[in-house]
């Protein structure tokens, strides 16, 4: 399967989680590393571009094509489990709660949620310390421009 992820340049090749583990994110807490993958090209724009004000155009931006291998375990999210204000924001804290169990029971070394930013859609969220990380490959990256309409004012 393949999934896709968007990054400044010197991040498109990394993997390690190291972002969301400083920042944190909806499914993860600051200090648990986590990598943020999309199911298509379009949905993984509109995760990066919800976080930019209109006006500012993401720039040196670069797309990564990952393929996860057929033998990958995957644990999915069903939104209909989820309680009705999971996609909120700012985020709930119990969508951390899910994502933080998720690393650290180490099962499965992906986890299918929904998307928030668009309805009916899902990101795919890789444990970078699974022991099966071999299966998780990039496959391509390339840069990447956002049309300016969607930032203008």
């Amino acid at each position: 399967m393949k999934v896709y992820r968007l990054s400044k340049e010197r991040y498109c090749r990394d993997l390690s989680g190291k972002g969301a583990e400083l920042a944190g994110g909806r499914w993860n807490s600051r200090g648990t590393a986590m990598v943020y993958t999309s199911s298509s090209r379009a949905l993984c724009m509109a995760e990066v571009a919800v976080h930019f004000p209109l006006g500012i155009t993401p720039r040196n931006y670069y797309l990564t094509t990952i393929e996860i291998g057929k033998k990958a375990k995957i644990s999915v999210v069903n939104p209909e489990e989820l309680s009705s204000d999971w996609n909120t924001f700012p985020h709930a804290h119990f969508t951390q709660e899910i994502g933080d169990q998720f690393i650290k029971d180490s099962e499965f070394l992906v986890l299918k949620v929904p998307s928030a930013v668009v309805q009916g859609d899902f990101n795919f969220l890789i444990n970078p310390h699974h022991k099966d990380t071999r299966q998780i490959k990039i496959i391509k990256t390339e840069e990447f421009s956002f049309d300016k309409r969607l930032f203008k004012l």
